[in-house]
């Protein structure tokens, strides 16, 4: 299963779940928006609409990384998406 990785690696969090993706050997399309507007306008979409992002942007996050599972699911749990691909 291919997931889709939104994020930026000005963000520890970001680089150290790309990390975990990597050892666990899970196929992924990290979509870093530092250098790309395309990316990040991909993720705002996302963020803007999805109530998943609620409670993020209640406490002033941003959401990331944030996982986008091949069904569509969206997670921002790294164990949920370590579980589904075991």
């Amino acid at each position: 299963m291919k997931v889709i990785m939104y994020g930026t690696n000005a963000c520890p969090d970001c680089v150290n779940a790309e990390n975990t993706l990597k050892e666990n050997n899970i196929q992924y399309l990290y979509l870093d928006w530092t250098n790309s507007i395309g990316n990040l306008k991909r993720f705002l979409k996302l963020r803007d609409t999805n109530p998943l992002f609620d409670d993020a942007k209640n406490t002033g996050s941003v959401g990331i990384p944030c996982f986008q599972l091949e069904d569509g699911t969206l997670t921002l749990d790294l164990e949920e998406v370590l579980n589904k691909q075991s």
